[in-house]
């Protein structure tokens, strides 16, 4: 097994309280056929999403690309990924 099976990746990402956020952040995961190991979803007391997704065999160079192209959604005010 190589370790980038192995390796655990957490996305975080910051919305505006949009219905359609957590479904916007998912699809990204969904178009690539992979299955998040976990998210996470809180609604913040100042009207904002925190979203975290747990991956497990992505590439930090796919992750990144994805966390390019979450960060362009509108409703989305920050985004970073970190190893787990």
């Amino acid at each position: 097994m190589s370790s980038q099976s192995l390796s655990l990746l957490r996305l975080r990402v910051v919305t505006e309280a949009d219905p359609g956020a957590v479904a916007r952040v998912l699809e990204r995961f969904q178009n690539i056929n992979v299955l998040p190991r976990r998210v996470v979803v809180e609604h913040g007391t100042n009207d904002s999403v925190y979203i975290q997704v747990d991956i497990a065999g992505l590439s930090e160079q796919m992750l990144n690309l994805i966390a390019l192209k979450i960060s362009q959604v509108p409703c989305v005010s920050h985004v970073h990924w970190h190893r787990a």
